[in-house]
């Protein structure tokens, strides 16, 4: 049976999928090493074995893999493992993600004041400060890093709903603007048939003005003119996120200062110095379009790095952490091929810095303070990271969008064209033989004729916004053969109907309908019209006038239309589309025009041409 005349260009245009990014599992890496970074910090898990499942518990809440294990039971076992874990920003990150709206932000209050009283140390104000910026900064950027990577995930799992969505509101705005202009004139047609023989130049006058409008109609849009909802470059979440975690920075890195009894001046100059790299990190942290850099990059990348390597020489001791921030600029900034390698050097000359020192750490220490380097920068690359991939997918679900709604006006444009041009010729055929025809008898069943024939261009309009109108080729060629006697044309049909695999039916019913409505248009003073039908070869002649004009059309369905309108160019697209080609042209000899399609996935019959 045929299937709908639908436009199976979106199957086979070289229009590519836009991509769409590295897959969540992928994605996933840099949430697993920030929350093991998080994990393995001094003293935290070799001395602490709770810290162990609750490093697990926090993976299971986290990654998409496994987020369906999220919920009520490892919040509370979470809950139980805090205290003797070491890791209560484990727990505030995973109170943000289970808990609801309205309770979520008091009780991760309370987890991260609770871990100010439970940080180790003497009790000093810096150290009860550290606990609770560590607490607050690992849950706010382990929550963080979930929200966008579970946002990821959903985006590109649905990456088509939004064009799905957007395609049924464009068949909805089709329906009701072709109901406006065709619709009303085929129900004016209708009106007009039923008032007899008096109205019948009337409905030629209308019949005919749609048929212009038809046939001149515009090409569809474009996927750049179709309008896309925009959405926000970042998810709410993370710049407040990010600006809260540097903050933390500061005011623990000055608790800090004043609690080694470093002098006045140049506690002054370290704070001003770490307020400095803070605040150029948080620039370069700023949400942007994925590949473009912040404005003066050069000059802030370069202030920033001056000033993180100048601390590693301070006369109190070096201060490599600040080093991390400028790692995750530099990864942040640079591209791809350079950062790593930059990331690197930097690292590197952090190490060299604290061991060639007398008052530096131990080895130990060092490879502590480095371990803190590779967490901090992971941390804040993976926050821009996870947010430029998060806009790169919503880019890609908005091009699929634009793909799919340009398409979808593409078809529509072309299923009024090639459907309705028929219907619209032959309603004007019926009128002037009415207007003619002193015969009232005849006069009234030309016009009856007419309205039957409006009767179906207007439910083949309402069809198109759909899947297209149902057409069957035996059904298309009974029509031509009626619509042709009418206007005094012969027909002759070779082959038969059935002799037309499925696959092909639909095209050549279509194609049919375009040729039989060329022939009522352009083929002033035609007698004769052949229809030849065979497996993969559809054929159609007439003896008509014609301007010497040949067209062909193959493999890209493009080509001159010898008969003016769209017509040729839209039948080329489809048959090209099925693997076929089309050609279309005036006889040798410049009397009578002849259409010929061939597929070339079906048995071609050649057929002889007549003249």
């Amino acid at each position: 049976m045929p299937g709908p005349v639908t436009d199976p260009r979106p199957d086979t245009e070289p229009d590519t999928e836009p991509d769409t990014g590295p897959t969540p599992t992928v994605v996933s890496v840099v949430l697993v090493v920030v929350i093991l970074g998080f994990a393995f910090e001094p003293g935290v898990v070799l001395p602490r074995p709770a810290a162990v499942p609750m490093l697990l518990l926090q993976l299971a809440t986290c990654l998409p893999s496994t987020r369906r294990l999220r919920g009520a039971w490892t919040l509370a076992a979470q809950i139980l493992l805090a205290p003797w874990s070491g890791l209560p920003g484990f727990l505030g990150a995973s109170v943000l993600l289970v808990v609801e709206r309205p309770f979520r932000w008091a009780l991760f209050t309370v987890v991260v004041l609770a871990a100010g009283l439970l940080a180790p140390g003497d009790g000093s104000v810096h150290s009860v400060l550290n606990g609770i910026g560590n607490a607050l900064a690992h849950g706010l950027i382990i929550y963080a890093l979930t929200r966008l990577t579970d946002l990821y995930t959903e985006l590109r799992a649905t990456r088509g709903a939004l064009a799905e969505a957007l395609v049924a509101a464009e068949r909805e705005r089709a329906g009701r603007s072709l109901d406006a202009v065709l619709g009303t004139a085929l129900a004016e047609i209708i009106r007009l048939a039923g008032q007899g023989t008096g109205a019948a130049r009337e409905l030629v006058a209308v019949a005919r003005t749609a048929t212009e409008r038809v046939r001149a109609a515009p090409p569809a849009q474009s996927a750049d003119e179709v309008g896309i909802p925009s959405a926000a470059l970042t998810p709410r979440v993370v710049w407040p996120i990010v600006v809260a975690t540097h903050l933390e920075y500061l005011v623990v890195g000055t608790a800090f200062l004043l609690d080694t009894g470093v002098p006045g001046g140049w506690v002054a100059a370290y704070t001003a110095a770490l307020a400095a790299v803070l605040g150029l990190q948080a620039y370069h942290s700023l949400p942007r379009p994925p590949g473009v850099r912040p404005p003066y990059a050069a000059w802030t990348l370069g202030v920033q790095l001056a000033l993180a390597l100048g601390v590693l020489a301070a006369p109190d001791g070096p201060y490599p952490q600040l080093v991390a921030f400028a790692v995750a600029s530099v990864l942040i900034v640079l591209p791809g091929r350079t950062a790593w390698p930059a990331a690197g050097v930097l690292t590197a000359l952090a190490a060299i810095a604290v061991l060639i020192r007398t008052d530096g750490p131990t080895a130990g220490g060092t490879a502590l303070l480095l371990l803190d380097i590779v967490v901090i920068a992971s941390v804040f690359y993976g926050l821009a990271l996870l947010t430029a991939l998060v806009h790169r997918v919503r880019e890609a679900r908005a091009a699929l969008a634009s793909l799919a709604v340009a398409r979808e006006r593409r078809r529509i444009a072309r299923d009024v064209h090639d459907l309705l041009g028929y219907g619209l010729s032959a309603i004007a055929l019926k009128g002037e033989l009415a207007a003619r025809d002193p015969d009232r008898e005849r006069a009234a069943a030309h016009l009856a004729d007419a309205a039957a024939l409006a009767d179906r261009a207007l439910a083949d309009l309402r069809a198109i916004p759909g899947d297209g109108p149902d057409l069957t080729l035996s059904g298309e060629v009974a029509a031509a053969r009626e619509v042709l006697a009418a206007a005094g044309i012969a027909v002759r049909v070779r082959g038969e109907a059935d002799t037309v695999d499925g696959a092909s039916e639909a095209l050549f019913a279509t194609v049919l309908r375009e040729a039989v409505t060329n022939v009522l248009r352009h083929a002033a003073g035609a007698r004769r019209c052949e229809v030849d039908l065979g497996p993969g070869l559809l054929r159609v002649a007439d003896d008509g006038r014609v301007l010497p004009v040949p067209a062909r059309a193959e493999g890209t369905g493009a080509g001159a239309d010898g008969v003016g309108g769209n017509g040729l160019g839209n039948l080329g697209e489809r048959v090209a589309a099925l693997g076929g080609f089309l050609e279309a042209g005036p006889t040798p000899h410049g009397r009578g025009y002849v259409l010929t399609v061939r597929l070339e996935s079906a048995r071609s019959v050649l057929v002889s041409p007549s003249g």
